[in-house]
């Protein structure tokens, strides 16, 4: 048996098709873009995505950082 290649995931915000580098929940994708799909648990991001969306939340993931 060989072991096939597994086929990369391609970015889910529409209108990209670039290669996934990241899966985020659904959700928290929503955040950065509200025109993603509302089908299945994750959304995956392609770098430059996923970078926007960490510039989108910072600021939010940072007060929830210090809660605990």
């Amino acid at each position: 048996m060989s072991p096939e290649a597994p086929t990369p995931s391609i970015c889910a915000v529409p209108g990209c098709g670039g290669e996934a580098e990241r899966s985020l929940a659904l959700t928290e994708a929503r955040k950065a873009f509200p025109q993603l799909p509302e089908k299945g648990r994750r959304a995956s991001l392609c770098k430059a995505h996923y970078k926007e969306w960490k510039k989108a939340t910072k600021e939010a993931r940072t007060l929830a950082r210090l809660d605990w």
